[in-house]
């Protein structure tokens, strides 16, 4: 089949963008899109033109790192899928081809805390500086049996793991229309904070992570849902009420 993919095109943070329209022929509904990205590259450094920049590393859903808009959606929209695993059947979605060439289009997770840097690439550094303030927990677990001797119950094990599941792909900030990095921010929270391991700075690493969001420049959340609809890994919009939960008992102590 052959297909239109409309790519955002931007130099370099200064320059100004535009989608530019690349045909593809004979390409398979069954190829990851991000192979279709490799061809398309493989054809315009032949030509001598500057190839797509794109950022991909495990291309097994694991890593976050692929993430685009793909056709006005975070990933593609399709539920529990990452770029690296949507096929180009996939982002078409009811778009069967036609009379026409179908087109996918590709644009890079932009909002205010993710500046691009290069085409489909954003710096996702805000993220970081999140996990930075209080993604993490300090207390010494010893080895991995002292730490497996601590009881915890099998309903906090799960959400726990759950919330852990979250790779950092950035999909909810994209998907936000404020921009919010509540989910992101809820899940790595959660994931510690229903642990006993975790529970002894619970109230810290709440508030170092809500200063973290607001010095990162995301939005505040509004309760769209989008975020979990856009989460490649099924992250639940509750893990944003235990971080605003968490961030208010902290503020009252401190008090």
């Amino acid at each position: 089949m052959n297909i239109v993919l409309e790519i955002w095109r931007q130099e370099d943070a200064r320059a100004p963008g535009r989608l530019v329209r690349y045909p593809l022929e004979d390409v398979e509904p069954a190829w990851p899109l991000l192979d279709a990205l490799d061809l398309l590259n493989e054809r315009l450094v032949a030509a001598g033109e500057r190839p797509v920049a794109f950022d991909s590393d495990c291309r097994e859903g694991i890593c976050g790192a692929c993430g685009v808009v793909v056709n006005g959606r975070p990933h593609g929209g399709r539920p529990r899928t990452t770029t690296c695993e949507l096929t180009i059947a996939g982002a078409l979605g009811e778009d069967a081809p036609g009379a026409a060439t179908p087109v996918i289009t590709l644009e890079p997770f932009r909002t205010g805390a993710f500046p691009v840097v290069c085409d489909l690439v954003v710096d996702r550094s805000a993220l970081d500086r999140i996990i930075g303030a209080g993604g993490f927990i300090t207390a010494r677990t010893g080895s991995a049996a002292e730490a497996n001797v601590v009881p915890v119950p099998k309903a906090d094990a799960e959400r726990a793991l759950d919330a852990a599941a979250c790779i950092g792909c950035g999909a909810c900030v994209a998907a936000c229309p404020n921009g919010s990095a509540a989910l992101f921010a809820g899940a790595k929270l959660a994931h510690l904070g229903r642990l006993p391991q975790g529970a002894p700075e619970r109230s810290r690493r709440a508030l170092a992570v809500v200063e973290a969001l607001d010095q990162g420049g995301f939005g505040g959340c509004g309760l769209h849902g989008e975020c979990e609809r856009a989460c490649p890994k099924g992250i639940r919009v509750d893990v944003i009420a235990a971080l605003n939960r968490d961030a208010l008992r902290a503020r009252l102590r401190s008090r």
